[in-house]
């Protein structure tokens, strides 16, 4: 892709998948630094609060979240069924982020929305 390769280990601190991605699924990226220590508590806040709404909009089909605690990273990738559905989705996204983000203490440093090019990680729903 142009650059040298980067490996970092990050922690699987969610994820939940309502239905297989279909062909054209679509992804919004958010990644986030972290402002605190408490990530325990900023993970229970994207559980407990975050993912109901998230699940509830329509086209969702999977999200998850990703912590790197020893660099103060974050990663949530939501996935929907379509490109309309991902675009159907930001204003009610921003939303439920405003407000998960202002209670869990991170800052959000960028946000992309592109297309799901793998949908089969071998991962145990975490949920």
């Amino acid at each position: 892709m142009g650059g040298p390769p980067e490996v970092a280990e990050w922690e699987v601190a969610v994820m939940h998948r309502a239905h297989v991605a279909p062909a054209g699924s679509c992804c919004r990226v958010t990644w986030m630094r972290l402002n605190h220590t408490d990530v325990d508590r900023g993970i229970a806040i994207y559980r407990a609060a975050m993912l109901p709404e998230m699940e509830s909009i329509e086209g969702f089909c999977s999200a998850s979240l990703l912590v790197d605690r020893k660099a103060g990273r974050a990663c949530n990738t939501t996935t929907y069924d379509s490109r309309e559905a991902l675009e159907a989705s930001r204003e009610r996204s921003w939303t439920i982020r405003d407000a998960g983000i202002r209670d869990a203490g991170v800052d959000v440093l960028d946000v992309v929305e592109c297309d799901l090019a793998l949908a089969h990680l071998r991962l145990p729903e975490l949920v």
